[in-house]
């Protein structure tokens, strides 16, 4: 598992989505909604929920751009990390957040797949974390007037390769909303087995 010592335990992850980041995202209610279903899955369940909330000069902090969707609200004492890179440890305290509440699984949602969500769980593994993607509860802005592939294209893509994604001590894997294990590590292990 984990290359990460001592880090039994799994946390969610909620990457940027906010109104503007998944305003006009195909899916987005779908996506949003699958989101709230596993906040809800993890608050019962005891795991961590973490919410990640990009900024830069077209979306400044504070702007009604750069909330968090009113569907979806962190709850008193869940950690908001703010970021403004695409990597959401990249100059950020996701890191310290994570180690301490011993996490070493990140559960990863949100937007946008082909950017920040891409460089999220390519940052959690290369940084020894267990990453589990969830297939059906992230998503990204229609980008096909540049070139790229539709969104519905992009979103299977990265559900394809990343449950290919191999190094040593380290898992990847993509899971459905409804199959995710969020609960993980010793926490769930009965007493007598730690």
């Amino acid at each position: 598992m984990t290359t990460l010592e001592d880090r039994p335990g799994t946390a969610l992850l909620v990457v940027d989505v906010q109104n503007d980041v998944v305003g006009e995202a195909p899916r987005r209610d779908e996506v949003v909604s699958a989101i709230a279903g596993l906040v809800d899955r993890a608050r019962s369940e005891g795991v961590p929920v973490v919410w990640v909330q990009h900024s830069d000069e077209g979306m400044p902090e504070g702007s009604d751009a750069w909330r968090i969707v009113d569907q979806l609200r962190p709850a008193s004492g869940e950690p908001v990390v703010q970021k403004r890179y695409g990597d959401s440890f990249e100059a950020t305290d996701l890191e310290q957040v994570l180690a301490e509440r011993r996490v070493g699984r990140v559960v990863v949602t949100g937007a946008e797949t082909d950017a920040c969500i891409r460089s999220t769980i390519h940052g959690a593994f290369t940084r020894g974390y267990d990453v589990t993607l969830v297939a059906d509860a992230h998503t990204a802005g229609d980008k096909s007037a540049w070139g790229a592939p539709p969104v519905a294209d992009v979103v299977a893509h990265t559900n394809l390769y990343w449950q290919f994604q191999s190094a040593p001590g380290r898992t990847a894997e993509v899971a459905a909303a409804a199959d995710v294990t969020l609960g993980s590590g010793e926490r769930d292990a009965p007493a007598a087995a730690r």
